[in-house]
């Protein structure tokens, strides 16, 4: 029987080579992003359900992921393409399942119910990015499914912080259980060092240590921690009242917020080697907050915006209006219209056909804004792209230095810390994530032989 073009040879790396060879029962593989572990995931599925012995007339193997439309986009197509025709019995779309003549079966099933994984028992199975499935997920459901059979797993993804993973991946390193290893390396074994390169100047510090290079980061603390005020505070941004001037939003009545930037060139600020060396000809061009407004009590959307009219409203340039998707159903009265309604009154208003408003229909995930933000603020080589006036964006800096990470958590935003705090933060992130997102890059794979 001929082999798929599909199945194409791989280059041999050693820790992968081990992954693939050793017998040990349960498999932890928090691995670089772009690095093929999803791709030897494929292929243990495909050789498991062909080569499938057991005593048993249906083998049955299952590739899993956070949610079942997530699952599909990553396994499905790829799998049925592996499959030589001859070897195929069926195939269901519906349920996204092939059967082999030899009666083994494979399906590709999501975890955002990971009940769905119970009910019949399983020979083995891998769970990718198991960062972000449900933590009770393993010992709940999927673990004894594979009781009846002593079914295999593979536990593969990018870590996420110090959550369910670390501590799975942290058991699979004590040696305490012999069905357990834990099989890691960083996504530069893989990828071109050109396109690692793009991805530290694309992440911040911390999220490029977890994306790239295997990480198990913990977040907690700081929530902007790039920020510091001796290397983001300036008194030299400058103000061009011809320049697109940006106005960002957060819906609040106590405190009432926005941030006002212009991008321009930054003091003091020039791009980096992959070394972090200064290229003193190059320049950058960032984001530089000029002003803010910060209401504490008793506000509302019309009072932030007349508050901004009367600081900037003899701009002669383009105005664009950032900010939070939701429209801000706790904030302004909503009998006068939602906060964006009454924002496009008064700033079309004052500014006619010079105001924009470039919000999208919903909010990016917090951590992906968070991520962005970040970024801007300093990346893996050590580049900044965002710096502040202090004297004229006080609570600006106040929020970089005092917004504080959930406990435990994976990065995420603590709001009830201080609630006075966050507003500021999270109107500059819009922008950012609006215009700056890290979210859609990616890498590309370069085939490896084992």
């Amino acid at each position: 029987m001929t082999a798929p073009n599909r199945l194409y040879p791989l280059r041999y790396h050693p820790v992968q080579h081990a992954l693939w060879t050793e017998p040990f029962r349960f498999k932890v593989v928090p691995a670089g992003r772009r690095s093929g572990k999803t791709e030897l995931g494929k292929r243990k599925l495909f050789v498991s359900a062909a080569r499938a012995r057991a005593p048993w007339d249906d083998p049955r193997f299952f590739a899993a992921a956070p949610v079942r439309d997530q699952a599909k986009r990553i396994y499905w197509n790829d799998l049925k393409a592996m499959m030589p025709p001859a070897f195929v019995r069926s195939i269901s779309e519906s349920t996204l399942t092939i059967t082999t003549e030899i009666g083994s079966e494979l399906v590709v099933v999501g975890m955002d119910k990971p009940q769905r994984i119970e009910g019949t028992p399983w020979d083995g199975g891998v769970l990718d990015e198991f960062a972000n499935m449900k933590p009770g997920a393993w010992g709940e459901n999927v673990r004894p499914a594979l009781a009846d059979r002593k079914g295999w797993a593979w536990l593969i993804g990018v870590p996420e912080a110090r959550n369910h993973y670390y501590k799975i991946n942290q058991y699979a390193l004590s040696g305490v259980d012999p069905d357990w290893h834990s099989y890691t390396w960083p996504s530069r074994d893989i990828l071109d060092p050109e396109e690692v390169a793009a991805a530290r100047r694309q992440l911040d510090e911390l999220v490029f240590q977890q994306e790239y290079e295997a990480s198990f980061v913990n977040f907690e603390g700081r929530c902007y921690y790039p920020f510091t005020e001796a290397t983001h505070c300036t008194r030299k941004l400058v103000y061009n009242p011809r320049a697109p001037l940006i106005f960002c939003f957060d819906f609040n009545i106590a405190p009432g917020v926005a941030a006002v930037a212009q991008e321009q060139l930054l003091p003091g600020q020039f791009e980096k080697t992959a070394t972090g060396a200064a290229l003193l000809d190059r320049p950058i061009t960032g984001t530089g907050f000029i002003g803010e407004v910060h209401i504490p009590q008793n506000s509302n959307t019309p009072a932030v915006v007349r508050k901004l009219l009367k600081d900037w409203g003899g701009h002669k340039g383009e105005v664009l209006c950032y900010g939070d998707a939701t429209g801000g159903a706790g904030g302004s009265a909503q009998t006068e219209g939602s906060d964006w309604d009454l924002i496009k009154r008064d700033m079309c208003a004052h500014f006619s056909d010079r105001v924009s408003f470039p919000v999208p229909l919903s909010n990016p995930a917090e951590r992906s804004r968070v991520n962005a933000l970040n970024t801007r603020l300093k990346n893996g080589v050590g580049e900044v792209r965002l710096m502040v006036d202090a004297a004229k964006c006080p609570q600006l800096v106040i929020d970089f230095e005092g917004v504080r990470t959930l406990e435990g958590g994976s990065g995420e935003i603590d709001k009830k810390a201080d609630p006075k705090l966050t507003h500021m933060s999270d109107a500059v992130g819009y922008y950012v994530v609006a215009e700056f997102s890290i979210a859609d890059r990616s890498a590309t794979i370069t085939p490896l032989r084992i």
